[in-house]
This record gives C-alpha cells, sequence and structure tokens, in this order.
C-alpha cells in the first residue's frame, strides 16, 4: 500500500453510563431496538414520504446480524434519516453534540439510538459508548469526515471508525448516498435520493488506522458521482483497495 495518507489521526438494553464524571453518565442511553424508536422512525418515514423518493441497491451486502459499522458521506443533517429507512436493523450513530443541546431533540435523538460526540478533540466518552454498541451486536453509524462536505466533495476523514473496527474486528459495510443534499429544495416535488451499500471490508493483518481510513474512503468515494469524491477523487498511484 502507498503510504500516503490523507486520514487524520485522532487527537443490559438500556443504562445510564457508568458514571466517569462525564455529564452524558447521568443518560440513558439504548442499545437495543425499542418499542419508542420504531414508533418514531414509523413517524419519520410517513412524513419523508412526503419528501423523499429513495432507491436503495446492494441491500444484500448488509449482514442480518452481529456487529457491523455503517460509514456513509455526509452532505445534511437529514442524511441518518435515509439511511436508517433503508435498513432492515436499527442504526446506533454518533451525532454532534450540538444537535443535543435542546431537550426535546435530546431526548428524541436518544430514542433514536443516537449518541453525542464533542467534534473537534479526543471525546473518550463517545469512542467507549460506540464501542459497547459493537459489543452488543448492533451496527454502529459514523460519518469519517466528522462534518457535512456541504457540496464540496469528501473532506479528509478522521481515524476513529477505523481503530473501533480494528479493536472489534467487525465488517464495515460503506452507504453511497446521494440526492438528500436536495431535500425541501423542490417542494413539493420530491428529492430522489439513491443508497448503494457496497459489500462489506474488514481491517487487513497488520493495516494501521490511517491506512485503513484511507482504503475506506477511496473505496467509498469510487462508488459516488465524481463531484462528490472531494480530496478521493484520485487514489495515489500504486494505493490498494
Amino acid at each position: 500500500m502507498d503510504s500516503t495518507t490523507l486520514a487524520t489521526p485522532e487527537p443490559h438494553d438500556s443504562a445510564p453510563q457508568k458514571n466517569t464524571g462525564d455529564p452524558r453518565d447521568k443518560k440513558k442511553f439504548y442499545f437495543s431496538d425499542t418499542p419508542q424508536r420504531r414508533a418514531l422512525v414509523a413517524l419519520a418515514r410517513f412524513l419523508f414520504k412526503f419528501v423523499m423518493k429513495m432507491q436503495v441497491t446492494g441491500l444484500e451486502h448488509f449482514p442480518r446480524e452481529g456487529p457491523v459499522i455503517l460509514i456513509a458521506n455526509h452532505v445534511t443533517n437529514f442524511d441518518v434519516f435515509p439511511m436508517q429507512f433503508a435498513l432492515p436493523r436499527p442504526i446506533f450513530f454518533m451525532g454532534k453534540a450540538e444537535l443535543f443541546k435542546n431537550p426535546l431533540m435530546d431526548f428524541i435523538l436518544r430514542n433514536l439510538s443516537g449518541f453525542p460526540v464533542n467534534r473537534g478533540e479526543k471525546d473518550r466518552w463517545a469512542m467507549r459508548h460506540a464501542a459497547k454498541v459493537l459489543n452488543h451486536g448492533q451496527t454502529l453509524g459514523m460519518f469519517p469526515e466528522g462534518k457535512r462536505s456541504k457540496g464540496g466533495g469528501l473532506n479528509v476523514a478522521k481515524t476513529g471508525t477505523a481503530r473501533l473496527a480494528i479493536d472489534a474486528s467487525c465488517p464495515i459495510i460503506l452507504m453511497a448516498v446521494t440526492g438528500s443534499d436536495r431535500f425541501f429544495k423542490r417542494f413539493p416535488r420530491r428529492a430522489h435520493v439513491q443508497i448503494k451499500l457496497l459489500p462489506p471490508l474488514r481491517p487487513k493483518q497488520g493495516e494501521n488506522p490511517l491506512e485503513l481510513t484511507d482504503r475506506l474512503m477511496f473505496t467509498l468515494a469510487q462508488a459516488l458521482p465524481e463531484e462528490m469524491r472531494g480530496v478521493y477523487a484520485e487514489p495515489p498511484k500504486g494505493f490498494e483497495m
């Protein structure tokens, strides 16, 4: 594998977290599907029918059980909804902490199996929680870029996803999402969202987080339109995917 890397190195069913002094320890997070999550997803699915029509391909690549990390490109705060609608299993997703500051949104997001991460710092709490999701045999949803691309194509990814996959020795499913950036822009016309799932990838023997992150992102880029590939548009010469 070429030595050139783009990735950025990282500087019971429900229960409160073990107290580590973090205020998130006092809140309840879920590690299994729940009636309230299913109800919220059903409501969201109904509402999104008015703004979105969705096409899903590659669903045969998604494992029906066991721990798995799901990664996707990220262009809007609404990406997680078509991602969840496309899958037969719940996604336990990592979301930016700012979304959880409103008490109502905090309650809804936690009941949708979300948990907060403090961006721009090494958030050990969020990484521990993500590892617990995998230990419970669930689907962990992550955006490796750490923020929305906002029309500029893929940004340089962080290595947290790769570190979790290496530690858990679990498969990684790549999901290419296109069309979600057009939500509400042509209402009442619906946005056409396309979801493409790629065959699972696993960490290779001796592969470090930087190498795995670049392999994931260059592979994901190839499933996106050219204008969405960003910094991962051209793999370095000799790069192995």
